[in-house]
């Protein structure tokens, strides 16, 4: 039986969900949620005689707080989880600011231990606009949501968690926003952070692994011309799936179907 709780290199705590037998699928919440929102998808996978693994990201949930975050880090714990439980043949699944994560992690560990890697709502590869790349948010944009993370949570899950999983139920709305409330505020700052100011465009064309990409094409919090779309051209082999009609929180308003698509690249 798989301890609840993992060290990592830096002696901070992860919680893991470890459920069923089989060939492992890793799930990697994205900002601000823990391994609850993957619930309904691993279970379906389970049924599909998959082992499901997924943890708190440090300093969400019931993992411990370190007191920072960034890529580097994030893929270092990620390194500690998949080392701990030897995993092997996995296939690693990120939602959002994940994404950087699972890339990280790959160009930090490299890919021995993973079958394929699946973008879910994939934020990246580079999400704001400079000089060189006009494309992507101005930098006084992504200043000011983390400014509004930073000092007012609540007006930025009031204007935000609704778009989320549009047709979600209220209480569903509540579970997610108590979710955010429960972060490390540091935390949250500095993983927003990573995920507006990184540039995984090098990382992304280095990748040596299958990569599926799942997005909907209504989703506001990545769009998908800044982000699917240019992971489809930069990541050798990958495949692209649009989800028509979907927006950001995909595990949240078609699980069913997301575990369908993962059970039949991960068998």
């Amino acid at each position: 039986m798989t301890a609840p709780f993992i060290a990592t290199a830096e002696e901070h705590q992860l919680f893991v969900r470890d459920w069923g037998a089989g060939r492992p699928v890793v799930m990697l919440a994205g900002w601000g949620m823990d391994s609850r929102i993957w619930g309904e998808t691993m279970v379906a996978l389970n049924v599909q005689g998959l082992r499901t693994v997924a943890y708190d990201r440090r300093g969400h949930g019931k993992s411990s707080d370190p007191g920072r975050a960034d890529y580097d880090s994030l893929a270092d714990d990620l390194a500690a989880v998949m080392n701990t439980l030897d995993l092997h043949e996995a296939t690693l699944v990120c939602h959002s600011g994940a994404a950087g994560e699972a890339i990280r992690y790959v160009s930090r560990h490299g890919a021995g231990r993973l079958a394929r890697l699946v973008l879910v709502g994939a934020t990246g590869p580079k999400m704001m606009a400079g000089p060189e790349d006009v494309v992507g948010a101005p930098p006084e944009v992504i200043e000011a949501v983390g400014m509004q993370v930073a000092t007012d949570l609540n007006a930025w899950i009031d204007d935000n968690i609704a778009p989320f999983a549009p047709g979600a139920s209220k209480r569903v709305n509540e579970w997610m926003a108590a979710m955010l409330l429960d972060c490390s505020r540091r935390i949250l700052v500095d993983f927003q952070r990573a995920i507006v100011t990184a540039d995984l465009r090098d990382e992304a064309r280095s990748l040596p692994l299958p990569v599926t990409i799942v997005h909907g094409d209504l989703d506001a919090s990545a769009p998908i011309e800044l982000t699917a779309r240019r992971y489809a051209e930069l990541i050798p082999h990958s495949e692209l799936l649009i989800y028509e009609g979907v927006a950001h929180g995909v595990m949240v308003t078609h699980a069913q179907t997301l575990a369908a698509d993962i059970a039949g690249r991960a068998s």
